[in-house]
């Protein structure tokens, strides 16, 4: 054999490897990728999981989203201030309606993603659960009683175990005067975004207090953020566009994440999941790589966790719903879209089953009377 066939020999059997290599590290790079199927109604997972859970392990789901309200009507901590706040056992907490659930989801083998939110008002000088807290080391040992309960070591009052719980949200939509208020102060004459200033407070006590507990264990997500905001501070219902928000959190202080969590609803029924947003600033399934982009550039190639995201149905919505079949349609697209990010690792629907009152939500499965729609089918058709 010549010399130059030798070389042309050993130059073909290099690349044929190089190849063989680059495609087994393909292979190995899609098997790591995790994508996670989840569904978000906490009127059935709180509310009634002796139906809910059963439903949820029916529609595949591998995670469930649960409020965990430190604070308001079915708060942890409604009622004073704990003596020991780092100790799950203290007598200020009742975890009952939320161990349940746990142990359901455990059942069923579904993942919990726990939603921190809702200060009590012992903790915010004793205003609506939407104002932050006054101290953020109150948060902090709210969860970090919350880690040590959910650990997976616990033992309950009658020796049982509780599962654990190793994903976190901190709180919900805080671009939202809904669920941050206030959005904007006045300092010295001019406005300032106070609810970025405060979320990043809240944000780094949940995910400290997590972390110090379960350590790499845990995960915990920043940002839930709303799609939308008008950054008008002067207006009736001021709000901060997600991507401004964002910017806001990286200037105030915020640090450390797992992943960045979003919204990305669209405005409007005419509005595809593959739909640009009328809005500036604003962010929907269709433009979510220009989230991506900017959580990129302030933060790193930080997961994206989507944590909601739904379409109402019309009937019984003749405002803001669509068909039951385009609900269906738009559901399967949106999975795709999403699964098709490859920073996206989880996306969650809300809800199950629509609520009652029309003025409620109704993305449901079922309507609030029972009736399946198609959407059900699809969604448990989704490729897990």
């Amino acid at each position: 054999m010549s010399k130059k066939l030798i070389l042309l020999t050993l130059a073909t059997i290099l690349v044929a490897g190089l190849i063989s290599a680059g495609a087994a590290a393909s292979r190995k790079h899609s098997a790591a990728r995790s994508f996670s199927v989840g569904l978000y109604d906490d009127s059935m997972t709180l509310g009634a999981p002796e139906k809910g859970f059963p439903i949820l392990h029916n529609l595949r789901a591998q995670v469930v989203r649960i409020t965990l309200w430190w604070g308001g009507s079915i708060g942890v901590a409604k009622t004073k201030r704990p003596l020991k706040p780092t100790d799950p056992a203290d007598p200020a907490y009742n975890w009952s309606v939320y161990d349940k659930a746990v142990q359901y989801a455990a059942k069923y083998k579904i993942k919990v993603l726990f939603s921190i939110v809702a200060t009590p008002s012992w903790a915010n000088g004793r205003r609506s659960t939407k104002y932050a807290p006054t101290r953020p080391q109150d948060l902090q040992n709210f969860a970090i009683a919350a880690a040590k309960r959910y650990s997976g070591t616990f033992k309950d009052t009658d020796g049982t175990v509780i599962p654990a719980v190793r994903l976190w949200l901190a709180w919900n939509e805080p671009n939202s005067p809904v669920f941050l208020y206030p959005q904007y102060r006045k300092v010295h004459g001019r406005w300032f975004p106070q609810s970025a200033y405060s979320y990043v407070r809240i944000c780094n006590a949940i995910y400290n207090g997590v972390h110090s507990v379960q350590h790499g264990a845990a995960k915990v997500a920043c940002g839930a953020t709303d799609p939308f905001g008008n950054n008008q501070p002067r207006s009736k219902r001021a709000s901060i566009s997600p991507l401004a928000f964002m910017r806001g959190t990286k200037k105030y202080g915020l640090r450390h994440f797992d992943a960045w969590a979003h919204h990305p609803y669209a405005g409007r029924p005419t509005e595809k999941p593959t739909s640009q947003p009328k809005g500036k600033g604003s962010v929907i399934l269709g433009n979510l790589g220009d989230l991506v982009k900017e959580v990129t550039r302030l933060y790193g190639k930080k997961p994206i966790w989507i944590t909601e995201y739904g379409y109402q149905t019309r009937p019984p919505d003749r405002t803001f719903g669509v068909a039951w079949k385009t609900q269906a349609k738009y559901l399967a697209q949106a999975y795709s879209i999403a699964r098709k990010n490859p920073r996206v690792q989880m996306m969650i629907w809300f809800l199950i089953k629509d609520e009652s009152r029309l003025g409620g939500w109704q993305s449901g499965f079922f309507t609030s009377k029972g009736q399946r729609k198609p959407a059900y089918t699809a969604f448990r058709a989704l490729k897990h």
